[in-house]
């Protein structure tokens, strides 16, 4: 029997928990992802308050809408997730994804004074004027307004480099999603050990760098496969994250 657009979601949200777990790229219990429902936006799954993201099932993920003002005052809502999360999912009805992470290499360049990419591989052109960089940081990012900020930075891109605190990804779907936080930390982690040999970097010329972003535009088929391939691994070695 087919499964149902919520359980399929589900699936696919907690199957990424488990994969960004086994990569390495999650931060203790904190981090949040979510995954929009409705077809607003404002209905969305989000990981309940400081669970570990290699135990999340699908039956685990809590249901949220964005106009809902009890959802704050939730116990088992993270103060951040839902500020950043139900902002984002209130004021971009287009953006059906959104993954927080703090992964070392990616933040690492959103620490910098002045944080770049430059594409020096095809992993960094990727990214060749396609990311927004905030260097506002404030604190924890636990009040609506600084939800509301960091959604206008989103505007205009799928996404943010959050100065001296992690990334935001936002994307139609979670494949896309998931391909593309796991390709910029890949991407930071070159260009941080590149930068590391002391040596200068041989950057990719603008044309070569926008080329090569449009052709990663064309492809999205691949990052949903690279998701497919990592979510039958999860469920391979752990079948409880369908519950």
């Amino acid at each position: 029997m087919a499964l149902s657009h919520e359980e399929q979601t589900r699936i696919d949200l907690a199957a990424t928990f488990r994969i960004i777990a086994h990569e390495g790229m999650h931060e203790a219990v904190a981090n949040h992802f979510s995954a929009a429902l409705s077809p607003d936006g404002k209905q969305f799954l989000l990981n309940p308050k400081w669970m570990h993201f290699s135990r999340i099932r699908a039956s685990d993920l809590l249901l949220l809408h964005a106009d809902d003002p009890q959802a704050a005052q939730r116990e088992d809502v993270d103060a951040t997730a839902w500020a950043i999360h139900g902002q984002i999912h209130q004021r971009l009805p287009d953006v059906k994804v959104v993954l927080h992470l703090h992964p070392v290499y990616t933040t690492s360049v959103a620490c910098l004074a002045h944080p770049h990419i430059p594409p020096v591989d095809q992993n960094t052109a990727r990214y060749f004027n396609r990311v927004s960089f905030d260097s506002l940081y404030g604190g924890m990012a636990d009040t609506v307004q600084e939800g509301a900020r960091l959604a206008g930075l989103l505007a205009g891109n799928k996404r943010l480099m959050m100065g001296n605190h992690g990334v935001l990804v936002t994307a139609p779907d979670i494949g896309e999603a998931f391909d593309d936080i796991w390709t910029l930390e890949r991407a930071c982690q070159i260009l941080v050990t590149a930068w590391s040999t002391g040596q200068p970097l041989r950057i990719l010329a603008d044309e070569v760098a926008e080329k090569t972003a449009q052709d990663w535009e064309k492809i999205a088929d691949f990052s949903r496969q690279h998701f497919e391939e990592m979510k039958q691994l999860m469920i391979r070695q752990d079948p409880s994250l369908l519950d």
